[in-house]
Parts: structure tokens; sequence; C-alpha cells
């Protein structure tokens, strides 16, 4: 969402973005820079073969979404966390085996987190199930063409009003490099009014803390009225 607001400043007066602050573009594909050792490889690589994830996802939609949801949750991660500072497996689930899958240890409990319920679980299901998986998967599969197309725009940076938002036990903040990336995201955004942390949140922000996110958002826009 932050990539918009520097590639049209003309159609977007300010924005806002969760989980995923603003990266500069890099000097070479995507997927070259992804991690990737000799036993196992960054899940976005993982994805890239077309019908593998797919049909790993598709076995069982709703016992995927299940445990995808929980285990990209604050919850989740505080719950690995644990486990692992109590002696058991340190296992970075970002990376999978080679002739693995993505989904293994990654089991929800019997009750769910309170921001999610079996009712939804059962609706997502029951559309991943009619659909397939294949439309999201395709988003990374396209990283290194997006790469490509946006060549012209190197250097661009986010000059109107911006706010990220990410959650402390998001994933996502823990990739190599995304610290450097916070530490700097003012300059890669001069129009950055701030950074909200929420403690406890993981990787899905407006579900996790609906309350927080709407109260950041109205300020944000408050803020926009007032100032400018």
């Amino acid at each position: 969402m932050l990539r918009l607001g520097a590639l049209r400043p003309d159609r977007f007066r300010a924005v806002a973005a969760m989980s995923v602050p603003f990266y500069p573009r890099g000097m070479s594909l995507r997927t070259a820079l992804m991690p990737r050792t000799e036993n196992a490889r960054f899940y976005m690589l993982y994805f890239q073969e077309p019908g593998l994830a797919e049909a790993e996802f598709g076995r069982d939609p709703r016992t995927t979404l299940r445990n995808l949801l929980f285990a990209g949750s604050g919850h989740g991660v505080a719950l690995a966390r644990a486990a692992q500072a109590s002696g058991g497996p340190s296992e970075n689930f970002a990376m999978v085996p080679n002739g693995g899958e993505s989904l293994r240890g990654s089991s929800a409990p019997a009750a769910l987190p309170s921001w999610i319920t079996e009712k939804d679980i059962d609706f997502y299901g029951e559309e991943f199930r009619r659909t397939g998986f294949r439309g999201g998967l395709n988003y990374y599969r396209n990283i290194d063409r997006n790469w490509e197309l946006l060549g012209a725009m190197a250097g661009l940076r986010v000059s109107v009003p911006a706010l990220f938002m990410a959650g402390d036990h998001d994933l996502v903040i823990s990739f190599p490099g995304t610290e450097q990336v916070l530490a700097n995201l003012q300059n890669l955004v001069p129009g950055l009014r701030g950074i909200k942390m929420l403690a406890g949140c993981g990787h899905w922000t407006q579900q996790e803390r609906p309350e927080e996110v709407n109260a950041a958002l109205l300020e944000f826009l408050k803020s926009l009225r007032d100032h400018g």
C-alpha cells in the first residue's frame, strides 16, 4: 500500500499500511535475494512452482486456513517462542525443507483466539474449496515480474502523508533486513506521520487488533483534516 503513494501521489492523498513496510527496490530480482540453504528454501520460493502449494493447501482447505491463521497470529508466535524457550525445536517456519511442505508443525489448538471463530473458518474453508488457492499464490509468482515492470520507478519515495502499523509478533517484522528498513523508513517515506507497533499482535493486524487499528486510522485521518 505504501508503494501506491510513491507511484501515484496524484491519486492518493495519503496512505496507511499494515505489516509490510516500504522496501526500497533492490538491484537484483526479488527471488534471487531470498534465503536458500542446502536443505531448505524461503516459503516464497516454495510457492514459485505452480501446483505444488495448491496441492498441499487444497487437500483440506479448512484445516489449512485454521493452521495458517493461528500460526501467523500473535498467539501462535508467542506459543512457538515459549516452546523454543522451554527447550523445544528452534524451527524457522519461513523456510520450507526441500522435498517437504510449508504447514508442518503449525496445528492450531482446539480453542481458537477470540478474534477468529470456527464459523469464520467454515466460511473461508468453503470459499477456498470452491476457488482453490492459485489466485493468491500467483501474487508470489509475479514478484520478479513486478520488480522488472517497476524498474523506471527505482528511487521513488513516498511523499504523501503515511502511517505504518504492525504487530511486534508479526513474522514479517522478524525477516532479515526489516529492522534496518524500519529504522530508515522516514528517509524512504518522507511523509511518514508515525510507526505504530501493536504489542502481542501477529500478522493479521486488523483482525487481531480491530479497535486499536481503527483508533489509529481515525487519528491519522484527523491529522490530515487538521494539518493537511
